[in-house]
């Protein structure tokens, strides 16, 4: 499939998935006896890969993390231990980040109240 079909089917700007694919989350592979256009061809294994980077993404996966996962993930490099371990990983720093805006939050409700006094 070329580009614009792979982005209606999942939902990813053309500049989006042009941008994964220079980063290397994935590859399109161009017929080599046509030199006139630079059309590439996605297999539809793409999809999923597209559909597993929303997915990191969404869970708060740096680009860079998604791409080490999708390599050991595809190349089979991941037991099931592992895959749990990132995932508890990710969830332990999500938790954190958590604790950390509660903190930032109740900061500045404290410095509402004090402004609403006059204090600052």
């Amino acid at each position: 499939m070329l580009i614009n079909e792979l982005s209606k089917r999942t939902g990813v700007s053309i500049p989006t998935l042009r941008y994964y694919e220079n980063y290397g989350l994935f590859k399109g592979v161009s017929d080599q006896k046509v030199k006139t256009n630079n059309y590439k061809d996605y297999e539809e294994s793409i999809v999923e890969k597209i559909e597993m980077v929303k997915g990191a993404k969404e869970a708060g996966f740096t680009l860079s993390e998604i791409k080490k996962l999708l390599e050991s993930w595809y190349n089979k490099r991941l037991s099931l231990d592992k895959k749990v371990e990132v995932v508890n990983n990710k969830i332990n720093e999500i938790d954190s980040k958590i604790r950390q805006l509660k903190k930032v939050r109740k900061l500045l409700s404290e410095c509402i109240s004090d402004i609403e006094r006059g204090d600052c």
